[in-house]
Formats: C-alpha cells, structure tokens, sequence
C-alpha cells in the first residue's frame, strides 16, 4: 500500500516494530472473539433444541457480517486511518460482548445471534484494518511471512479460546429443555439460568476490549496513515478521477483469491463448528462436551504450530505450491474423517487444523499482489468473501441434518479443491510487495 512518508522524528516516534508487536495483540484479540462462537455452538444447540442447519445461524450471522461491513470498512480505513479504525472496531466489539448478557436475561435465540452481528461487525473493522497494515509496515520483502507470524498469533488466540469457552460456558451436562413438558414461563426461565454460562465471560472480554480501544486510540500516531484518496478510489497518479473498489473486480488473480478466502474461511468454519460435536460421537470418542471443547483447542493450536513454521518457510518455498500442497493433505484428512471411525476420525479431523495454517495469509498475500496502491481496498473486498463462513457451515449443518457429521465433511473437502487450484494458478509468480512500500 502506499502511505506518506514519514519524517524522521516521526520514524523514531512510530518505530515499525512497535506497529507490529501491537498488530500481533489484534490478531489475538479479534481470533479469541471469533473462536469462542465455536465454543457457544453445542451450547446453544442444546439449550434451543436445535437442528445443526438452525445453529450454524451463529456462524451465518458472524460471518454475514463480513459481507456487509467489509467495504464501508475499507473505506474508513483510509479516510480515518488505520488505528482510529481499529478503536471504533474495538468499541463495537465491546459492545457485542456486552450484549450477550440482555441476550442470557431474555433467553432468547434470536437476541444471541443480534450480538454475535455486532461483535463480528467490530471484528470486521478491526481486521480489515491490520491486514493491510501487516504488509504496509516493515521490509516489503518479509510482508508474506509477517502476516502469517501475525496470524500465528490469531492461532495462539484460537488455541487458548476453546479452553477458556470450556471451562466457562461448556463446563458441567449440557441441558436440553423439553419443550414438550414445559409451559412457555417455565421453559423460558431455564433458558434463562443456563444462558446466564456466557455472561461473565462476555462481559469480561468487553472490560479487555474497551482498555484496548483505550490504548490504540493513544497511540493512533504509531502507524502510517494510508495514502489520502485511495479510500475513496481516486486514482492520483493518473488523475482519472473515481475508481472504485469495484474497479477491482476484472483483476483475475484478486477475484481467484477472493474466492479462495471464501473456500477456506467457509471449510474453516464449517469444521471448527463441528468439531465438539463430532467427537461426542459414539462412533468416535463418545466424550462429554466440556471435554470435547477443550479438545477443539488441539485443533486451533495446531493451526498456529502451522503458521510458524510457515513464516519461517514461506520465505523459502514459492507460496502459491505451498498452499496447493497445504490444500491437498486438508482435502485428504476431511475425506478420511468421512469414512473413518473412532480416534483415527478424531486425529483426521484434528490435523487439519495444521493444514488450514497458512492459507489465509498466503491467499491474501497472492490476491493483493497485483493492485499497488489499492491495498486497503482489495482488503475490503477479500474481507466481504469472509462470508464464506457464513454460508459454507450452514450447507454443512444441512448435510449433517440429511447424513451425518460425518458426511458433512465432504463440503469442507470440495473447498480444499479450489483452494489448491488457486495456489497452483498463482504459482507463477513469486509474492511481492515492493510496490507497497
């Protein structure tokens, strides 16, 4: 992306590294927000009664909003910058979070899924915004590698989430209210006192974003700020005036990525969703909840084993081949978990958590190498195809209503396949981003 010049009182005020070190606690903020959705997805299928098509809902509302705040995101980015951006993203976040608790009071669905929308609008915002600072800031030649040790700390997040949702929100039997039995007052009142599992988490996490919010606002100055104009599509170099993020969409390689971050955030997610309940499985584990939650973090954890050592080998392995070769083994485990049974289902399902490590910022690295100086706005577009996961687990809860969890991972798979595709198309040219500098 290309940003004003520093001068350099401001350089040593603003040092690259302290940008990166605060990027690095966003992508862990915003990851523990996501991760615990797949922690509140038994826990709400339970206490609703839901079918898994109905509870991927949380995943659609989450995700949808990916779609629908993206772009306007984009371009708040570049008309306010980007660390004022990721303040109000943070204060939206806080106030997802603290929307939870009137959710657990009324004991209602619909209100859960209301704050699962706002706290992802702020997600949005915040990740809109650090992507492409990422890349901006430090040697253009490592920005590949720094955005996958950026999202090595999203993993750490998404590792230690589904121990900390466990431990609070899934801990002791998940109840199921009989409807059947119960007039509406004394169905709603349970309702009410098993939801109110997710209050004190939430309301924490709201009090840990707020001074966040706090502290990104006082140091709004660290970062550069986006190049004035770009936000709003103005092409300064060749004065034609407006162009759009829309303009955007006949470059063939961004469109192939932003299908691909499609692909991947939707298998991701599909899976993610589905990992507690899989295991609880007789045919594989027949594990109680809070254990089989806390054994989602094997899955996330491993994701971030993934994205260090893809930091370190990125450097060195043409990336597109390296995310072919990533696809291919996801592919290959989530059709073994189709077939397999018992712990040889439960590792399958478990490993591709290693396997999806790099693909976000490989894929996003690929996407943006052909649009300089419109980084911010090939952010927002590959952001809007983060409603893969909206889509993508809600397919997936249909085909595990019709056959089974375990069939249901043959969506994840076909995914796989067009991920590998994009990685083998883009292969030809090494990522650069010089042109960003």
């Amino acid at each position: 992306m290309t940003v004003t010049p520093l001068s350099p009182g401001a350089q040593d005020a603003a040092p690259a590294r302290r940008v990166i070190a605060l990027v690095m606690a966003l992508f862990f903020a915003f990851g523990f927000c996501t991760v615990l959705v797949d922690t509140l997805v038994p826990k709400l299928k339970a206490l609703f009664s839901l079918s898994y098509t109905e509870v991927m809902l949380t995943q659609f509302c989450f995700f949808g909003a990916y779609f629908i705040v993206s772009l306007p995101a984009a371009r708040l980015v570049t008309r306010t910058g980007y660390l004022q951006s990721v303040t109000l993203g943070l204060v939206i976040m806080a106030l997802g979070c603290a929307a939870f608790t009137p959710a657990a009071e009324i004991g209602s669905y619909p209100a859960f899924l209301a704050a699962l929308f706002t706290l992802a609008a702020g997600v949005t915002i915040v990740q809109v915004a650090v992507n492409p600072l990422a890349t901006t800031v430090g040697d253009p030649a490592r920005a590949s590698a720094r955005l996958t040790l950026a999202q090595a700390f999203n993993s750490l997040a998404t590792t230690v989430g589904p121990l900390f949702g466990a431990a609070f929100i899934l801990k002791g039997q998940l109840v199921t209210p009989d409807a059947a039995h119960l007039d509406a007052a004394a169905l709603a009142a349970l309702r009410q006192v098993e939801g109110r599992s997710v209050q004190a988490p939430f309301l924490g996490i709201c009090a840990v974003l707020i001074a966040l919010a706090v502290f990104c606002w006082t140091c709004r100055g660290w970062a550069p700020r986006p190049q004035a104009g770009e936000g709003a599509g103005t092409d300064t170099d060749q004065g034609r005036g407006s162009a759009p993020a829309t303009s955007l969409l006949g470059n063939a390689r961004l469109m192939f990525g932003t299908l691909g971050i499609f692909l991947y955030v939707g298998a991701e997610v599909a899976i993610g969703s589905m990992v507690a309940n899989y295991l609880m499985q007789g045919s594989v584990l027949g594990i109680g909840a809070q254990q089989a939650g806390s054994m989602v973090a094997i899955y996330w954890g491993l994701a971030m084993v993934g994205r260090f050592v893809g930091a370190a080998l990125l450097g060195r392995i043409n990336p597109g081949l390296m995310l072919s070769a990533f696809a291919v083994m996801a592919g290959l485990l989530a059709s073994l978990g189709v077939l397999a049974h018992g712990q040889l289902a439960a590792v399958c399902i478990l490993a591709i958590g290693f396997c999806n490590s790099i693909m976000f910022p490989t894929i996003f690295s690929l996407a943006v190498e052909d649009v300089p100086g419109r980084a911010a706005q090939a952010s927002g577009l590959l952001s809007m195809a983060i409603v893969g996961g909206a889509v993508v687990p809600v397919l997936a809860g249909a085909v595990a209503d019709a056959g089974g969890l375990h069939h249901a991972l043959a969506v994840p798979v076909v995914c796989y396949v067009g991920i590998a595709l994009f990685g083998l198309s883009a292969r030809q040219r090494p990522v650069s981003f010089s042109s960003f500098s």
